[in-house]
C-alpha cells in the first residue's frame, strides 16, 4: 500500500465535482478504500426515523466521503498543490511540491 499523502488534519482543497474550490480539514481518512471526509465538503442529507436516542428524527446533514484523487493538499497561499516524500535528517516527510516547504511538523 501506498504511503499516505493526505492525512486526518489536512487543510485541502476540491479539485471536482459540486463541491469544487472549497477548502476544509480532512477528518476521517480512509487509506484501504482512497477516500476521505472533509469538514463542511460533500454534505448529503440524511432522513432519520424518530428513535429512543434522537426522539425528533428529521433530516440530518452528514458529510459523504471524496475520492482521494478530488483533493489536494492546500499551501498557505490557498493554492492546491502536489504532495511529495523527502528524507530529511533520516526521516521520512511530506514535502509541498510548488513551495518545497515541510507538510509534517
Amino acid at each position: 500500500m501506498a504511503a499516505a499523502k493526505i492525512k486526518k488534519g489536512d487543510r485541502v482543497i476540491v479539485l471536482s465535482g459540486k463541491d469544487k474550490g472549497k477548502t476544509g480539514t480532512v477528518t476521517l481518512a480512509m487509506p484501504k478504500d482512497g477516500k476521505v471526509v472533509v469538514e463542511g465538503v460533500n454534505v448529503a442529507t440524511r432522513h432519520r426515523k424518530p428513535t429512543q436516542a434522537e426522539p425528533q428524527g428529521g433530516l440530518v446533514k452528514v458529510e459523504a466521503p471524496l475520492h482521494i484523487s478530488k483533493v489536494a493538499h492546500v499551501t498557505a497561499d490557498g493554492k492546491p498543490t502536489r504532495v511529495r516524500f523527502e528524507t530529511q535528517d533520516g526521516k521520512k516527510v511530506r514535502v509541498a511540491v510548488k513551495s518545497g516547504e515541510k507538510i509534517d511538523g
